[in-house]
């Protein structure tokens, strides 16, 4: 079964992580997990730059330390990058010991103040720990765009569907997503429909400066 939104329980579990962004105004928050991937980054940084949107990368450390030509693209078109892990932990079957061990060192190349956890799950000891360091960012929206048997017709769907003023949406920059096939046109009708695209304010002070011209 697929979840679109995160479980009811999810919100108790982890209560002082983001979810969805308060606020009235119709504006969504795009973030992308597990890259960056050459082949996948590259095209979406290209995307936002025409869009002029602005996205946060919660990057996986192993795929960080193999492309530091496309983390450097990442900071300097201005977005912001958050920490995925470094091997994408699964939390609840990693001791805590070990979690955190994996978190930290993706922490020297991805972000020492912003996470969001691999599975969007860890114990909830692990969290603690975690939330006294992070920002931890879930989401509003999943639209399994990483599942090539859902496909990129109904990931557009879903997020047509459940976008809200505030959606933190989560989309996947890695090998098996879908998400080149539906971004811009989701873009293109989100504008259309009034809305903008943003950082989540919280994170604004570690976005990237624009490049000079």
């Amino acid at each position: 079964m697929r979840f679109f939104r995160p479980l009811w329980f999810s919100r108790l579990l982890y209560p002082d992580a983001l979810f969805r962004v308060k606020t009235k105004e119709k504006v969504l928050y795009l973030t992308f997990d597990d890259g960056p991937v050459a082949e996948i980054t590259f095209p979406l940084l290209r995307i936002l730059s025409d869009n002029m949107v602005k996205a946060v990368f919660f990057c996986n450390g192993e795929a960080a330390v193999a492309n530091p030509q496309i983390m450097s693209a990442i900071k300097t078109s201005g977005h912001v990058i958050g920490n995925h892990g470094f091997s994408h932990p699964d939390g609840v079957l990693k001791n805590t010991k070990e979690y955190l061990e994996d978190i930290n060192k993706a922490s020297e190349v991805t972000s020492k103040k912003i996470f969001r956890p691999p599975f969007g799950r860890m114990k909830r000891s692990q969290y603690l720990m975690l939330k006294a360091i992070y920002k931890i960012i879930m989401w509003d929206i999943m639209p399994y765009d990483f599942d090539p048997e859902f496909g990129a017709v109904r990931s557009l769907a879903v997020v047509k569907k459940l976008m809200r003023p505030g959606s933190i949406i989560v989309l996947h920059d890695n090998n098996k997503s879908n998400m080149l096939e539906l971004i811009e046109e989701f873009i293109i009708y989100s504008k259309k429909e009034g809305y903008r695209f943003d950082i989540i304010p919280e994170l604004l002070s570690h976005k990237s400066p624009e490049p000079s011209t």
